[in-house]
């Protein structure tokens, strides 16, 4: 009897210790993601001064070909790191981070940050409703919710163009978190950026760099755009690399709802953008959504070790 009172006292042990790390896994990857969002917003609203010179295409060049470059520099990824599976899919991420970044941006100039966000976010939602299951679709349809109170689409006073933009920028955002997750599956490390963002830069140059105003960009500009690279796509892409091998896709994506809330309050603070009646509701139920996808949405298999963990075959 001693001997099976033991046993079953170690299975009970073992089960609290893994309930204890999936929900210490699920936090520090929703810590990720929060502290990512708040990298993309602060960017952005720094981002808004520079329109009126080189223009939203000018500013999302200079940030992706300063973040492609300072990667490869910095993490100088090997050929031996990658299949060719992982290797196109890094490529391709790098192509869809481009389209996010120079849509998202010209959707900015348009709109308010937060009604620009809330309208972007619907790329996650998507992937949260399509992927989701119980509790995860719950907390969705919360965030959904959420988004109409902040878009406010019954005042009919939006600027159409820019709602399309935002409308792209969200169909390329579903793209981008289900390709970072597969990217950050196969290859160890940081080296899945080193190849993503460096072909979004080269994307980038090729589609905007002719059209741009580059002969208005100064030096001073450009040591500007390398400190803005740093907030917006270096660090967050990085953070949501590390929290996607953590939380689900679909609790990510429903945990990207508390952007449009993030949003809303950097634009208040940093551009002085007052927010309605209806963007207060709508900032409960995405931080409702937010917290509700916080607490269920851990992966059962995550890297132990972000830097040395060993890529998973294609």
């Amino acid at each position: 009897m001693n001997g099976l009172s033991r046993i079953l006292t170690w299975t009970r042990r073992v089960r609290v210790c893994s309930h204890e790390q999936v929900f210490t896994t699920t936090r520090t990857g929703a810590a990720m993601a929060i502290a990512s969002m708040l990298c993309v917003q602060l960017g952005l609203a720094a981002s808004v001064g520079l329109f009126d010179q080189i223009g939203p295409e000018g500013a999302a060049f200079l940030r992706l070909a300063w973040a492609g470059l300072l990667l490869l520099v910095i993490v100088r990824p090997r050929p031996s790191s990658f299949t060719r599976s992982s290797f196109l899919t890094c490529v391709a991420l790098g192509v869809v981070t481009a389209c996010l970044t120079m849509l998202f941006m010209a959707a900015v100039a348009r709109l308010p940050l937060g009604t620009a966000s809330a309208l972007e976010f619907l790329g996650p939602l998507g992937v949260a409703l399509v992927r989701g299951r119980g509790a995860a679709r719950l907390w969705a349809f919360s965030a959904a919710a959420g988004v109409l109170f902040l878009t406010e689409p019954w005042e009919g006073s939006l600027d159409l163009v820019g709602v399309l933009l935002a409308l792209a920028a969200a169909v390329c955002w579903a793209g981008y978190i289900v390709l970072t997750q597969s990217a950050g599956d196969q290859v160890s490390g940081f080296n899945a950026l080193a190849v993503s963002m460096p072909t979004a830069g080269i994307f980038a140059t090729l589609v905007v760099a002719p059209t741009a105003g580059l002969p208005e960009i100064t030096w001073q500009l450009i040591l500007t755009g390398l400190g803005l690279s740093l907030l917006l796509p270096v660090i967050p892409f990085a953070l949501e690399l590390l929290a996607l091998r953590r939380l689900t896709t679909a609790a990510f994506g429903t945990l990207m709802s508390l952007e449009p809330a993030i949003a809303l309050m950097v634009g208040l603070v940093a551009l002085d953008q007052i927010p309605s009646l209806s963007g207060v509701v709508g900032i409960v139920l995405v931080v409702i959504a937010g917290i509700g996808a916080e607490r269920t949405g851990a992966r059962h298999h995550t890297p132990t070790d972000d830097s040395l963990a060993e890529p998973v075959p294609a």
